[in-house]
């Protein structure tokens, strides 16, 4: 293929609520072509530098000491340490040093924009974000590779809805906010995954590239920005342009502040596009570990149903409900690979509800105050589910047990 002919269609473009997402948000040609290709795939050989050499630096220390350290600079910041060591020094002062396009006022109502939807915001993540990502087989080779995911996916799932509304409450993504220092953290996590995976005598370089490389951290920033977007988007949310573009730009600090390097940070909702139609062309393929991985999330909504009879039939409905919003966005053909459940009624009952939200939608955006009322219940909402998520487990902001990364044979 010549370096400027545009390359071939994606297949996650072919079928499902994708198809249709392009075809009705995607401004203009978002086509690729083979020299960005291989511009991108050389992002696949790139780390986190700054975040590799803190691993290194608390690996050299006692015991917890380094993670101390760094949980402190998170929160109060590098200048707050006594003699800090260089490589925390280097760490802290580049995320510290906010950058020019950074707006306040953008990221507060981009996060007052995800707040105003409730929970129903949290149904693209785990039903669109986790779940397509599967379908990007060399990203799921570290998930699998520590067996957190798989063995502990009830675990994973909670965790990671707690750290979106960690970064996605107004006000928590200001230096030492609490939504700044879950994002760093997540970023020491994947330093301590990459440091563990990089370990592993059978981990395929050749064919899964460099583990947790700046592509794929680029890929799940899109997941949970674009996709978030569209997803909303599909189940009836009438996000205006304007909330739309905040949203990224939310999402684009938050990428930021987790190590993505600046050439795979969208400034806009058109670049997003334009990314995510170049990352499915060249990261998404499912393989046996994606089946495992999307198996393990399934169960996961069914044990997190609760005990008992009622517990079982809430969580056999959840699988249902989860399974057929993933089911509409990926298509037939990614959910049946996938093992998705195949419920028409259910899928009709997603459809209807999209229809319904539309009409309330509608509504809001024609009433006076409507969208601040709708903000301060969705607020309400958020913090309610917090709660219930804390009741079924210990949240621990300091993501600790992660950084005691175990490793397991290779799939």
């Amino acid at each position: 293929m010549k370096a400027d002919e545009r390359l071939p269609e994606p297949e996650l473009l072919r079928e499902g609520g994708f198809r249709i997402a392009a075809r009705l948000f995607a401004r203009g040609d978002i086509r690729s072509t083979e020299r960005q290709r291989r511009r991108l795939r050389e992002f696949a050989q790139r780390e986190d530098p700054l975040a590799d050499a803190v691993v290194e630096m608390t690996r050299a220390m006692p015991r917890g000491r380094g993670r101390a350290l760094f949980d402190e600079a998170a929160e109060r910041g590098i200048d707050s340490l006594d003699d800090p060591p260089r490589e925390l020094v280097d760490f802290f002062r580049r995320v510290e040093a906010t950058p020019y396009w950074v707006d306040q006022r953008r990221l507060e109502r981009g996060a007052r924009a995800i707040v105003r939807t409730g929970v129903l915001s949290l149904f693209p993540l785990g039903d669109m974000a986790l779940m397509g990502g599967y379908l990007a087989s060399r990203a799921t080779k570290p998930l699998v590779g520590t067996g957190e995911i798989e063995h502990a996916a009830s675990r994973r799932l909670i965790e990671t809805t707690r750290w979106w509304l960690d970064v996605t409450t107004p006000g928590a993504l200001r230096i030492g906010g609490v939504g700044y220092a879950s994002a760093l953290r997540v970023r020491l996590v994947h330093a301590y995954v990459r440091a563990a995976m990089n370990r592993r005598e059978d981990w395929d370089y050749s064919s899964w590239d460099r583990p947790i490389n700046q592509v794929q951290t680029a890929g799940t920033l899109l997941l949970f920005s674009l996709v978030y977007v569209v997803g909303m988007q599909a189940l009836g949310v009438r996000y205006s342009e304007s909330e739309r573009a905040d949203i990224i730009h939310l999402w684009r600090y938050v990428g930021w502040l987790m190590g993505v390097d600046d050439e795979l940070l969208p400034a806009t909702e058109d670049d997003a596009w334009r990314l995510w139609w170049l990352l499915m062309v060249t990261e998404f393929g499912p393989d046996e570990d994606s089946r495992r991985l999307a198996a393990a999330l399934l169960r996961s909504y069914a044990e997190i149903g609760g005990r008992g009879p009622l517990g079982k039939v809430w969580g056999e409905l959840a699988v249902r409900l989860h399974g057929s919003i993933s089911r509409l966005v990926l298509g037939k053909t990614n959910s049946d690979f996938l093992g998705l459940p195949d419920d028409p009624l259910a899928q009709a009952g997603v459809l209807l509800a999209a229809a319904g939200n539309f009409a309330a939608e509608t509504v809001r955006r024609c009433v006076p105050g409507a969208t601040l009322v709708q903000e301060r219940l969705g607020a309400l909402v958020r913090e309610r589910y917090a709660e219930r998520l804390a009741r079924l487990l210990d949240h621990d902001r300091t993501y600790a047990r992660h950084m005691r990364t175990s490793v397991e044979p290779a799939a």
